[in-house]
C-alpha cells in the first residue's frame, strides 16, 4: 500500500487485515484472507460497511444496468426451463448475488407482463452477502409491491439438502471470490503471501503453499505450472472457493439447472504462459489497475473465472454440462437480434431514446466487453440432453 494512498484506504479494514498478520505466527496470511477481509469484513468490508458503488457512476456497473433486455432475456430461458421441468410448484430461481436488486426486479416484471401463470409457484430467492446491498433490494421491491413482495432472503448454507426444483444462477459473483496467488519460483510451486511493514504497508512475500490443495487444484484441471512452457516468476490465481461453492449449489438443486455468467476463460486459456501476471484487478471509481493494496476496503478486486473447473466439480457432483457459450451468442439466441432490429426501425420513443437504448443492446453484445462474458449452463442428471434456448444456434 502506498503511503500517498494510506489516507484514502478504510482504517478499520486495515487495522483488521494488520491484527490477522501479526497473529499468525509466521506474520503473514495468504492472499485469499487478505482478499476477504478487504472485500466483506463486517466492520470495513468493500461489500459490507458500505453501498458498493455501482453504476455509472461508481466504481464498475454490470449488464442490468444498462436496461431491461438483459434481465427480460434472462426472463425468457427461466421461463423455458420452467416448462422444461413440468411446471413445477414450488419453481425456485435463486440469484446468488443480487447487486441493487435490478435483474431481480426486471426478471420478475417480465413474467408479470408476459409469463403470469408462472408466479402463482414461483419462489425468488436471494443469496445476498452484504448486508448494505440487501438493504437496498428490500427498499426496491417493497417501492414496487406486489408480486415484488413475495421475494425473499437466504442464506445458501441454510438451505435444505436437495430442496430446490429450478435454477441457481449468478452475474458477476464468482469473480469476487477470495483467490490465492501463487507463482513459479526456482522450479517449484509456491505461494504469495500478505505481510505488513511501517505505519499498515501491506507488501507481498513468497513461501510454500498453505495447503496441498493448490497443487490439487492444477492436477483437477489439467496445468502443469513447472512445465518449460512456463516461465520464472509466473504467477497466476486459485479459486477454491468458487469449488465449494459449487459443490454447496450442488447439494441444494434436486431438479434443475445453474447458470454462471461471468468474465472468463476455460482453463487453457486462463493459464496461458503468456498470462504471466494473472488476472486479478483492482476497479475504483470506474478505473482499473492491477494493485489490490490501494484503497484498502473502498475498491472492489476480482480475478477471471477459471470455468474448466466449474465444469469439471460439477460434473463430480452429478452436475451435466449443457454448454459454455458466450453472453454474446447467448442473449442473441435469446432474442437480443429481434431487439436490435426493432430499434433499428425506430421502434420504441423518440430519437435520443432509441439511439441509447440501442447503444446499451449492443455493448451487451460488445466482443470486447460484456459480450465476451461467458455463460456457462449445469444441469442435474434428469435433464442432460435438454435443447436449452440460450444454448441454440442463433437464427440467421
Amino acid at each position: 500500500m502506498n503511503v500517498e494512498s494510506a489516507n484514502e484506504s478504510n482504517p478499520i479494514v486495515c487495522d483488521r487485515i494488520a491484527q490477522k498478520i501479526s497473529a499468525h505466527p509466521q506474520n503473514r496470511i495468504t492472499f485469499a484472507e487478505y482478499m476477504e477481509t478487504a472485500l466483506y469484513d463486517s466492520e470495513g468490508g468493500y461489500y459490507s460497511t458500505h453501498r458498493p458503488q455501482i453504476g455509472a457512476g461508481g466504481d464498475f456497473f454490470t449488464s442490468p444496468h444498462l436496461g431491461r433486455d438483459f434481465g427480460e432475456l434472462l426472463a425468457t430461458q427461466f421461463a423455458q426451463m420452467w416448462e422444461l421441468l413440468g411446471k413445477p410448484e414450488p419453481f425456485t430461481l435463486v440469484e446468488m448475488g443480487a447487486g441493487q436488486g435490478i435483474l431481480a426486479a426486471d426478471i420478475v416484471g417480465y413474467f408479470q407482463r408476459h409469463c403470469p401463470e408462472i408466479l402463482p409457484g414461483l419462489d425468488y430467492a436471494i443469496a445476498e452477502k452484504s448486508p448494505s446491498l440487501q438493504t437496498e433490494q428490500q427498499q426496491r421491491f417493497r417501492q414496487l409491491g406486489a408480486p415484488f413482495d413475495t421475494i425473499r432472503w437466504c442464506d445458501l448454507d441454510e438451505l435444505t439438502e436437495k430442496s430446490v426444483t429450478g435454477c441457481f444462477f449468478s452475474n458477476e459473483l464468482v469473480d469476487a471470490f477470495p483467490v490465492h496467488l501463487v507463482t513459479r519460483r526456482d522450479g517449484q510451486l509456491q505461494e504469495i503471501y500478505v505481510t505488513v511493514k511501517g505505519d499498515r504497508e501491506f507488501v507481498e512475500v513468497v513461501g510454500e503453499l498453505s495447503t496441498p490443495r493448490l497443487a490439487d487444484y492444477f492436477q483437477f484441471v489439467g496445468i502443469d505450472l513447472l512445465s518449460d512452457a512456463y516461465p520464472e516468476g509466473y504467477r497466476t490465481e486459485v479459486n477454491r472457493a468458487a469449488l465449494d461453492w459449487m459443490e454447496t449449489v450442488a447439494g441444494k438443486l434436486q431438479r434443475g439447472f445453474v447458470l454462471t455468467i461471468d468474465y472468463g476463460y476455460e482453463a487453457d486459456r486462463f493459464y496461458s504462459p503468456t498470462r504471466r501476471e494473472g488476472t486479478l484487478q483492482a476497479y475504483y471509481r470506474h478505473r482499473h489497475h492491477s494493485d489490490p493494496y490501494l484503497y484498502v476496503g473502498r475498491q472492489d478486486l476480482t480475478a477471471h473465472v477459471d470455468f474448466t473447473a466449474l465444469e469439471r466439480k460439477g460434473r463430480s457432483l452429478g452436475l451435466e454440462t449443457l454448454g459454455l457459450t458466450r453472453q454474446a451468442l447467448f442473449l442473441i439466441a435469446l432474442g437480443l437480434g429481434d431487439r436490435i432490429a426493432a430499434v433499428s426501425r425506430g421502434e420504441g420513443g423518440t430519437l435520443s431514446e432509441v439511439l441509447r437504448r440501442r447503444e446499451a443492446l449492443h455493448s451487451l453484445i460488445d466482443p470486447m466487453g460484456l459480450g465476451n462474458f461467458g455463460v456457462l449452463v449445469q444441469a442435474t442428471s434428469g435433464e442432460k440432453g435438454l435443447q436449452l434456448q440460450g444454448l441454440s444456434e442463433p437464427s440467421r
